[in-house]
């Protein structure tokens, strides 16, 4: 049975590392460590852990997030690019990653690559983590003998996504935090304050404004057993949507239905043309041959719509088509990307021209999010007025009416 050992070692430079390893005993460790290039200071059992019997959930204690890849593959091209072997790097990495889960695929990767396996192969064997799009950068990098060069090109596409959703997360939370305001002040106000004023009414006697009404017959239906019924068919109808929208047909109709609102649909639509183009830039830029470049870059590319439109120019550059031409042809491919494609295949800086088209994309979604931000607070802000204002108009509607009869 494995212990959890509490290690403090020397690096190269003299540096101080702590750190944890399981192992069934210190010498285990020891060997471990030493094997790592380190200098084993001290090795003990680690308090209040040597019982423990860690449970894995899958999709919550085995989660890796896409920004501990990112970190991971920065750290690992710097170790790489100082003269570390590969194997080497990933065992260091190994036992320096918090996420155990993420340190326990890495120790496979390690024992892999000690048994002669590639750095390619041992990481495709998990996809959730190192999509075709890495591992096709890796092997490629193999064949060139530039595997510091494409790990740091894999790290910096990873970091600008990261940053995208981090951004993108970061201008929906402020929406998220007033409509969920709106919705708690609303209900309660439904609830609560409305069931009062309706005794009042009631024993006041009269016709209540159509406004009133209607509020009225809201207030009802949220504190009766109806509102139980509304939930239960919201929910079946999201269950049936989520499901429909795996479908082929019900995933085509969504994505194309991304790309069409208002402000939200051309944001999609350049996060997908940034995604493309900067994928297809750093596979080509990494020896990757165009067929397959392409063929990586749909599956990539997160949208159907864009992965149908990427294999309809696969299709024409197989048949010896340039792939302007085919791109010219597609609603999808902007005038922009299609004439900067041209000159990049006219000049032979095809990959350049790519990364550069990305790199203007993401500005402009970085722009995009921006404004949405600074739109979306006023208007949030308006609307929660709006709906509370006319909720308390509606309840003392009445009131004017009493108030004259008494008069």
């Amino acid at each position: 049975m494995s212990t959890t050992f509490d290690y403090k070692v020397r690096d190269q430079m003299g540096n101080l590392v702590e750190g944890t390893l399981q192992a069934d005993s210190i010498p285990v460790v020891v060997h471990r460590l030493r094997e790592m290039g380190y200098l084993p200071v001290s090795v003990v059992p680690a308090k209040g852990k040597g019982l423990r019997t860690e449970i894995i959930i899958p999709g919550f204690s085995d989660r890796v997030k896409p920004k501990e890849v990112a970190v991971f593959t920065r750290q690992f091209a710097t170790m790489v690019d100082s003269g570390l072997s590969i194997s080497r790097s990933i065992a260091v990495l190994a036992a320096q990653v918090e996420n155990k889960h993420f340190a326990l695929i890495l120790r496979r990767i390690h024992e892999d690559l000690d048994s002669g396996t590639s750095l390619s192969a041992a990481l495709a064997k998990f996809p959730k983590l190192f999509d075709n799009l890495y591992v096709a950068m890796v092997a490629a990098g193999e064949v060139g003998g530039s595997i510091d060069l494409v790990l740091k090109d894999i790290a910096s596409n990873l970091e600008k996504q990261v940053e995208l959703n981090r951004k993108i997360r970061g201008a929906m939370t402020y929406p998220v935090i007033v409509v969920s305001v709106i919705a708690i002040i609303v209900t309660v106000m439904m609830v609560v304050i409305v069931p009062i004023f309706k005794k009042l009414f009631t024993s006041l006697g009269g016709q209540l404004p159509t406004p009133t009404r209607i509020l009225i017959s809201i207030s009802d239906t949220l504190a009766s057993w109806r509102v139980g019924l509304v939930i239960l068919f919201v929910g079946i109808g999201v269950v049936l949507f989520r499901r429909w929208i795996k479908t082929d047909k019900g995933m085509r109709a969504w994505d194309r239905f991304k790309m069409r609102p208002p402000v939200f649909g051309p944001l999609s639509h350049k996060a997908g043309m940034s995604r493309f183009a900067s994928t297809l830039s750093s596979l080509l830029s990494a020896g990757v041959p165009a067929l397959e470049a392409l063929d990586i870059t749909a599956n990539a590319s997160g949208n159907s719509i864009i992965y149908d439109a990427v294999m309809e120019v696969k299709a024409r550059v197989r048949e010896g088509s340039a792939f302007a031409d085919p791109m010219s042809r597609l609603e999808v491919f902007t005038p922009l990307m299609v004439q900067m494609v041209e000159v990049g295949e006219q000049t032979g800086a095809l990959d350049e021209m790519l990364q550069r088209i990305a790199d203007f994309y993401m500005g402009e979604v970085d722009q995009t999010v921006d404004n949405l931000t600074s739109i979306l607070e006023p208007f949030l802000v308006v609307v929660m007025g709006v709906v509370i204002g006319a909720i308390i108009i509606s309840l003392y509607l009445p009131m004017f009416d009493y108030i004259k009869l008494i008069h």
